[in-house]
């Protein structure tokens, strides 16, 4: 039995010595909160949905801003339409021209055509409601974005607990360890004196081996969680672990929330600026069927040579076109549009009484989590007496080894349990904050 302890201990030495051999980094929570803000990949995913919603509201300048394109064109032709054509354009027709062999079988003509289009859209009812559309979708994913950022805040925090939580848990199993092997030492002595069993040395043997196996989970339990801070920071940490640089907090800040659902939240915001969109949307497939309106206008210049140009022309004028009958397209479209539209409201209405629902659950939360905090507390307070009172009866030999164990254990159980009900109550105030936030 000495033997199989003394690997144990030798097993958990060589697993404290790797965890602690790591570089170890502290981290205040400010720091993550802004590493959080800087490098986290969900951030940036949000942020890039906003610049592609952003980019898709830009398009949509095109309704008032005119489109220019400038070509240019080189030919070579024997086609008897074309030849004359070319010839019009470059101002050198004679009267030559129009002698009837020449005109039906004219020689190799070329032209060299520059030409500037102008378009500019004067009345476009869809396109407008289109860009509203587009602009509410803008406005959606902003917000979503900025949403994005308070979750990540929330589960930073979080996370900075639990790895408070898990290096406190470690302090309190090195403290019941070190019980542990005080007593072990005790019970040694008494047994090799005749006053205890044997069965009362294994049992104390059991227990340390129980605590080591709890304090090299514990130990694991601190690398995890160091694991998803740096996930959550988007950072390489291999062969590093970090260290809050605040202790947790063994007591609670009994605070009166609003349980109330407030519209301004960010992703309610979000969800009805969505509908909105499709609002827009559905307005413009409608609008569809109202004729648009647009100017146009080119200036050409022609030559006979490559990169000269002798004679121009130009042309202005106005379009007014209607779309009377598409195959029923336009009437599938509005149809689906309003679908869409309709869905999103449902949506948003959904989401805003899960929302309101969630809240009410974790109001009930914190309500028991403050409850769970005050009956731990004196538990763990009452574990600490007993544990004291039979540690001094067993010295005196009024008490049995398996009763001094039991309270030991109790009294790291109740700690951890208290520790545990704390951190609880605060992630359940925080998440209720961020709920009315």
């Amino acid at each position: 039995m000495k033997k199989i302890n003394l690997l144990v201990a030798i097993g958990i030495a060589l697993g404290t010595a790797n965890l602690y051999a790591q570089d170890t980094l502290s981290i205040s929570k400010n720091d993550l909160f802004q590493k959080v803000s800087d490098n986290n990949l969900q951030i940036k995913v949000a942020d890039k949905a906003f610049q592609s919603a952003k980019a898709d509201y830009r398009q949509s300048n095109a309704l008032f801003l005119p489109n220019v394109n400038v070509s240019y064109t080189g030919i070579s032709t024997t086609n008897p339409l074309m030849a004359f054509g070319s010839k019009l354009n470059q101002e050198i027709l004679t009267p030559s021209d129009f002698n009837p062999a020449l005109l039906n079988n004219p020689d190799q003509t070329q032209n060299f055509a520059t030409v500037i289009e102008i378009k500019q859209p004067l009345i476009n009812i869809d396109g407008l409601l289109g860009r509203q559309a587009a602009k509410a979708k803008m406005n959606a994913f902003e917000l979503q974005t900025e949403r994005t950022k308070e979750y990540l805040e929330l589960e930073v925090s979080k996370s900075y607990m639990q790895l408070q939580l898990a290096y406190k848990a470690v302090t309190v199993l090195e403290k019941a360890n070190a019980t542990a092997q005080g007593n072990l030492k005790m019970v040694e002595n008494y047994f090799k004196n005749g006053m205890l069993q044997k069965t009362d040395l294994l049992n104390v043997q059991v227990r340390v081996n129980e605590i080591t196996n709890q304090l090299q989970y514990a130990k694991s339990n601190v690398q995890n969680a160091s694991d998803y801070l740096a996930f959550l920071l988007n950072e390489d940490m291999a062969g590093k672990t970090f260290k809050p640089a605040e202790e947790l907090d063994n007591e609670i800040a009994i605070e009166n929330i609003n349980s109330l659902l407030s519209n301004s939240r960010k992703d309610i915001q979000a969800m009805e600026m969505s509908s909105e969109a499709y609002k827009k949307m559905f307005q413009s497939s409608k609008f569809g069927f109202l004729p648009r309106l647009n100017a146009f206008g080119s200036y050409q210049l022609y030559d006979s040579k490559f990169l000269s140009a002798n004679a121009n022309g130009y042309l202005v004028g106005a379009q007014l076109s209607w779309d009377i009958f598409d195959g029923y397209k336009n009437f599938g479209k509005t149809q689906k549009a309003k679908a869409d539209f309709q869905k999103a409201e449902l949506e948003t209405e959904q989401y805003k009484k899960q929302s309101q629902l969630e809240l009410n659950k974790t109001n009930r939360q914190l309500k028991d989590a403050e409850n769970k905090v005050n009956l731990s507390q004196l538990a763990f307070e009452q574990s600490q007496e007993a544990f004291r009172i039979r540690q001094n009866r067993f010295t005196q030999g009024l008490e049995k080894t398996t009763d001094l164990l039991m309270a030991e254990t109790q009294m790291a159980q109740k700690e951890l349990e208290y520790l545990q009900a704390v951190f609880e109550y605060n992630f359940t105030k925080q998440y209720l904050q961020f709920l009315t936030k």
